[in-house]
């Protein structure tokens, strides 16, 4: 009764968004593009995307009875915005742009995204470098991948390494060696530095990297052999052992590579499983026929959604900022197929087909790809589960009357009042949660030599935020967890009761007067609580603790480190960064300038008399 009762009222002030959709509809053209509803707050509800707006916006209206998630959707819908497009697949591209950018909470959204890894090996250096990359591809050269992870790429450039012994050091430290590094001596490297290989010998082993990376090992094989017998014959055998040894190497990395199957040139593999209302999507990476890494991801989703539709949005969101293999392949039938065929096909450039894998060695590489969701998925829920146990541990063991789904920790890191920082992280139900991570840098001077004045800075404007609902704020925490004793948890109970969160509880961890880990004297509320040595509550709250030390030392010594780079030219008024390069190349060093005199300093391009005796006077007055 009580469910039939919320779908009722669910449905009732669905009648809400229908209204501003009614009002809307006479003014939208026939045209596809993409619609965005909102909230009274201006935040982005649902990013959609239609052939024909009007069309579809109707379907809101018109349908009687709509699933829970889209009754809930309408019923805080407040506004309607639109923007049209030239066809459908522009809108598709639009859709997947803005759900990745405003990450709308009744989208599916994939979360995890981040750029993969490629190699990158130079064409146009004298001595070409091999390295991994990330980013755009905007320097010429051969870029291979993408790989799932830094591990694949780096463990491929290793390999490189020991078969053509191609340089990784960069251009500056190449430039300046008067010796061979370590890596000359276990046989990486051919020591292109100090001239240990010819000009041309260095190339053509950096044509055959290249074929190697793109697939051609047995070309090359042959190719080292046919060299190997030359030098022989011309009774070079240092260069014919090099060469043999580069043959066993080749040798054994063919013999350790997975074997792929189902012969895959260019071609990503996508399989997804759901479970008790999540879902793990698993990509496996296949270029130039060698399994290059797959990776999970565990897109948020609506936990009714059905596994079709949480990989069509995937598709789309997936490959809109990244390229895109010749062949897609897919556990599942998606309804958009023909759609993203052809958006990424204009995208790209060249032909992109996607298929379902039904049967043959496809078959068996979608079924090994399942699998492996399946066991992802597995663990992820078994984390989540522990966390749920751990985060119920901890209000029993506080009373807390809440139920705890987000944690936030608390710490702060100095020298003796310099480079003051404090640092927040964050844990949830599926662990750390870094992309709410925080640092301050203090800003109030007379709190930077003190503890109690950075935390209560730290928190009020943390908070302050918060409770003004403005900049980005972040969500509340069901517990604010704080590295200190009495005094911290005094400090900070104070400065969030000004804000009016009473509610929220603190929590407090000191270490022993010994400073040793295992004797945590925790504060709450007035009381002082202690654990068990080998109770995993504690080890589950020193790992927090542990945490935001880590992120808060890190960011200190980031602060720090800017701080000594900054040059004493910074803290001239008046000086540019044209003309600080100016003096700096003129000079080599700001010390140098310092001890230059007045005519040095004004014979500087681009120093004027005035700017020369500001310069001047500022380090000898």
């Amino acid at each position: 009764m009580g469910s039939k009762f919320l779908k009722k009222e669910a449905m009732i002030s669905s009648d809400i968004g229908k209204e501003v959709i009614k009002k809307e509809l006479h003014l939208v053209p026939k045209l596809p593009g993409v619609y965005r509803m909102l909230n009274s707050k201006g935040e982005i509800l649902y990013v959609g995307k239609a052939k024909n707006l009007p069309n579809r916006l109707k379907s809101y209206v018109s349908e009687k009875s709509h699933i829970i998630r889209t009754e809930r959707m309408l019923s805080q819908t407040k506004r309607l915005e639109i923007t049209t497009t030239s066809n459908e697949s522009e809108a598709l591209l639009l859709e997947a742009n803005l759900i990745k950018k405003f990450k709308p909470k009744f989208n599916i959204l994939l979360r995890d995204d981040k750029s993969f890894p490629f190699i990158f090996i130079g064409d146009k250096d004298k001595w070409p470098q091999i390295k991994r990359h990330r980013g755009k591809k905007g320097k010429e050269g051969f870029y291979f991948g993408p790989f799932a992870s830094a591990g694949s790429a780096n463990w491929t450039i290793k390999m490189i390494q020991k078969i053509f012994h191609l340089r990784i050091c960069d251009d500056t430290v190449f430039k300046n060696r008067e010796r061979p590094c370590i890596l000359y001596q276990i046989k990486r490297c051919s020591g292109p530095c100090v001239g240990y290989v010819t000009e041309s010998d260095y190339k053509q082993t950096v044509d055959d990297a290249i074929e190697f990376v793109s697939g051609k090992s047995r070309k090359i094989q042959k190719s080292l052999s046919n060299q190997m017998e030359k030098a022989s014959e011309d009774l070079d055998f240092e260069k014919a052992a090099i060469l043999r040894d580069r043959i066993k190497s080749l040798n054994i990395i063919q013999s350790s590579q997975r074997i792929n199957e189902a012969n895959l040139v260019e071609a990503d593999v996508i399989a997804g499983y759901k479970e008790s209302g999540k879902t793990c999507i698993q990509v496996f990476f296949y270029r130039s026929k060698q399994n290059w890494g797959n990776q999970a991801f565990f897109p948020k989703h609506d936990p009714e959604e059905n596994l079709s539709d949480i990989i069509n949005s995937f598709v789309s969101q997936f490959y809109e900022n990244k390229s895109v293999p010749s062949s897609i392949i897919l556990s599942n039938e998606i309804k958009e197929k023909e759609l993203i065929e052809k958006t990424l096909t204009q995208k790209e450039g060249k032909q992109i087909t996607i298929t379902v894998a039904k049967k043959g060695t496809k078959l068996k590489v979608i079924n090994q790809a399942i699998n492996n969701a399946k066991d992802s998925l597995n663990r992820k829920l078994y984390e989540s589960q522990n966390n749920r146990d751990l985060f119920d541990a901890v209000s029993k063991k506080f009373n807390l009357e809440t139920n705890i789904n987000l944690v936030e920790v608390y710490d702060n890191s100095h020298i003796q009042g310099t480079n003051s920082v404090g640092a927040l992280i964050t844990y949830g139900d599926e662990g750390f949660v870094k992309k709410r991570y925080r640092k301050f840098n203090i800003k109030i001077q007379k709190n930077a030599q003190d503890d109690y004045g950075m935390m209560k800075e730290v928190l009020n404007r943390r908070f302050k935020r918060a409770v003004q609902e403005k900049d980005n704020y972040l969500t509340f925490p069901d517990l604010v967890l704080i590295d200190g004793g009495k005094g911290q948890y005094s400090v900070a109970r104070e400065a969030m009761n000004e804000l009016g969160l009473h509610e929220i509880p603190i929590v407090a961890i000191a270490k022993g007067k010994m400073r040793n880990s295992g004797n945590e004297t925790f504060f709450h509320n007035g009381k002082e609580y202690k654990f068990e040595k080998n109770d995993p509550t504690l080890f589950f709250l020193q790992r927090l603790r542990d945490e935001s030390h880590r992120f808060a030392i890190s960011a200190h010594r980031a602060k720090r480190k800017k701080g000594i780079s900054k040059s004493l030219l910074d803290q001239i008024d008046g000086i540019g960064s044209i003309r600080k390069r100016a003096l700096l190349n003129h000079f080599g060093s700001a010390r140098a300038v310092e001890s230059a005199s007045l005519d040095e300093i004004k014979s500087v391009d681009g120093v004027e008399e005035k700017v020369a005796k500001k310069i001047y006077n500022f380090f000898h007055e």
